[in-house]
């Protein structure tokens, strides 16, 4: 830290970079969310926020189990004016943190751990100059937004939420949706020596997957076009079997509704597979704040699931280029410009 940086953080305040650090330090992939949220409820409850802890459950299919939960923090007796939010989960694997004079590095640093530091940080700062101010941090949203759909059951009356995700530190003015679906063929179990006496699930899915490829996706000019990805794709038994199952995990990003995109899949399974869609977040379009510099962002958010916590905003600091993939990082010195900038944004739109 610059003594600059030192300058701006008390030796009372929160220090973004040792709270970073302590949070990636907990694995916490997707449902795996309980002892993160614990830190942060303890670390919150201790410096005098009223803090609420609410289960999230885990998936109805049995295969992960543990406590989960969102976290808010607030100030007793009092409707916040302002949310500060953003998700405790990471996508896998787990890497381990660590950090040089320039970066700090690990699963989370920007995706969204360092986005929660900076979060509790300008918060702290901003309910010392009177703001109502609240904290929402939840479970699941790298993978069905599970925590924010429990939220916005229970909202607190905020007129605005910011949702941190990484922007760059720029204010997204669009976020893409999300259409999740599960692509499954059947056939029937032969030797492959002889596949005229059985009916192939992995060849029927591999000509469903090729339409879905090519269908024309809407595109709209000042966002980009819709796109596909084919991130999972398992079945059969063996080479020399005639494959009796097989499915596939798609993922279509969203720039207008949904009922298109759906109706385009379901052509493309035919009488070949069958569709079951799992998730459905819809693009969602937020508005600028003066003087702040824009992004629209490629990726989905929490925000639709948060609709009942105010006016949404999307700023974080980090690059979603380096989120997901084994070379995560974040530079300390953006990371104390997103507390500035947080603390910026919450004043303009409060006052």
């Amino acid at each position: 830290m610059t003594d600059h940086e030192q300058a701006a953080f008390p030796a009372d305040s929160i220090d973004p970079i040792s709270l970073t650090r302590s949070l990636c330090q907990i694995e916490s992939t997707t449902y795996q969310e309980g002892e993160v949220g614990d830190l942060l409820a303890d670390l919150l409850g201790g410096r005098g926020w009223q803090v609420e802890k609410t289960p999230v459950p885990q998936p109805a299919d049995g295969l992960t189990t543990g406590p989960r939960w969102n976290v808010y923090a607030g100030n007793a007796g009092e409707s916040p004016d302002l949310v500060f939010s953003t998700h405790m989960d990471t996508v896998p694997p787990y890497i381990p943190f660590s950090e040089d004079e320039e970066f700090i590095y690990g699963r989370g640093v920007s995706d969204a751990k360092g986005i929660i530091a900076a979060q509790v940080a300008a918060a702290e700062a901003l309910r010392a100059e009177g703001f109502k101010i609240g904290l929402l941090f939840v479970s699941g949203e790298e993978r069905d937004s599970a925590g924010a759909i429990v939220a916005n059951l229970n909202p607190k009356g905020s007129r605005f939420l910011i949702n941190g995700e990484p922007t760059g530190n720029r204010l997204a003015l669009a976020s893409k949706g999300a259409l999740r679906a599960v692509i499954r063929s059947s056939g029937k179990m032969a030797h492959s020596a002889y596949p005229e006496l059985g009916d192939s699930a992995v060849h029927k899915l591999v000509q469903v997957l090729g339409r879905m490829l090519l269908l024309p996706l809407p595109s709209i000019d000042d966002v980009g076009p819709s796109t596909i990805n084919i991130g999972q794709i398992k079945g059969g038994h063996a080479p020399n079997v005639i494959a009796d199952q097989a499915e596939a995990q798609v993922l279509v990003r969203l720039v207008g509704p949904s009922e298109p995109i759906r109706a385009m899949l379901i052509e493309a399974a035919a009488d070949q597979a069958q569709v079951e869609f799992t998730l459905d977040t819809p693009f969602v379009r937020m508005c600028a704040v003066e003087g702040l510099p824009t992004m629209i962002a490629k990726f989905t958010t929490d925000i639709p699931h948060l609709s009942n916590w105010g006016q949404p905003l999307l700023l974080g600091p980090g690059s979603i280029h380096v989120a997901h993939t084994p070379f995560e990082k974040l530079a300390k010195r953006e990371l104390f410009e997103a507390v500035a900038l947080y603390i910026q944004v919450a004043r303009q739109l409060l006052r």
